[in-house]
C-alpha cells in the first residue's frame, strides 16, 4: 500500500509543477492564466507568448507524464509484491490531477492532455501514436486544439479494447484507466464542448496576440 501513496504523492507533485505559468512569467512578465482563455496550457501559450514558448511548454508538460510513468516502473521494479500495472496507472490519473490542479499553482492548472499523451506514448507507443496522430488531423481539419484533444480521449478507450496486452510496457487491464483518463480530458474541456456544440469554440491561430 505504501508503494501506491507514494507514487501518487510523486506523480501529483510533478503535475503540480506548470511550466505555461513558470514561462510565460519568465518570457512575458505575466501569469498566463490571466491572458487569453485563461487555460494554464501550451495552446494559450501559443496566443498570448510565442511559438517557442508554446513549444517549450509542450515538450515539458508530455515530459511530465513520461517521468511519472518511468518512476512508476521503477518502483514497480524495485518493490516487491506490487501491482505494476497499478502503479502505472496510479501515476498516470495522478500527475494529471496534477497538471491540472497543481497544488504549487493555486490550484489552478492546465486540462492535461500534453501530459496525457506523454503517458500514453510510454505506456503503449502504439496507442500513444495513434491518438496523436488522430488529434493531429482533427485540429488540422477543424483547426480546433480542443476538438482534436476531446475526440482523441474517446479513441483511446476504444483502441484499449483491440491492442494487446503484449504493446504495453507494463502488460495489465488498462480499459478503465484508460476511460478515467478520458473522462477527466473530457471533464478539463467542459467549456469547450459546450462551445464546439454551439458554434462558437475559437480557432487555434498561429500568431502571437
Amino acid at each position: 500500500m505504501a508503494s501506491y501513496i507514494i507514487i501518487a504523492i510523486i506523480a501529483y507533485a510533478i503535475g503540480s509543477i506548470n511550466f505555461s505559468v513558470i514561462f510565460s512569467r519568465k518570457f512575458a512578465g505575466f501569469d498566463v492564466r490571466e491572458k487569453g482563455s485563461g487555460n494554464a496550457g501550451s495552446t494559450n501559450m501559443l496566443r498570448t507568448v510565442g511559438k517557442k514558448a508554446a513549444l517549450i511548454t509542450l515538450l515539458c508538460d508530455i515530459l511530465k507524464g513520461v517521468v511519472s510513468i518511468g518512476i512508476a516502473i521503477l518502483i514497480g521494479n524495485i518493490v516487491e509484491n506490487v501491482d505494476k500495472a497499478l502503479l502505472v496507472q496510479i501515476a498516470g490519473v495522478c500527475v494529471v490531477i496534477g497538471h491540472t490542479y497543481p497544488i504549487f499553482f493555486e490550484f489552478r492548472g492546465g486540462k492535461g492532455v500534453a501530459t496525457s499523451l506523454g503517458i500514453l506514448l510510454l505506456i503503449n507507443w502504439q496507442i500513444g501514436l495513434i491518438c496523436l496522430v488522430f488529434a493531429l488531423v482533427i485540429m488540422v481539419l477543424t483547426k480546433m486544439v480542443s476538438a482534436g484533444s476531446v475526440l482523441a480521449a474517446i479513441l483511446y478507450p476504444i483502441l484499449t479494447l483491440f491492442i494487446g496486452k503484449e504493446f504495453y510496457i507494463v502488460p495489465g487491464n488498462y480499459l478503465i484507466f484508460s476511460v478515467i483518463m478520458a473522462l477527466i480530458v473530457a471533464f478539463n474541456h467542459r467549456e469547450n464542448i459546450k462551445r464546439l456544440l454551439n458554434g462558437t469554440e475559437s480557432k487555434i491561430s498561429f500568431k502571437k496576440s
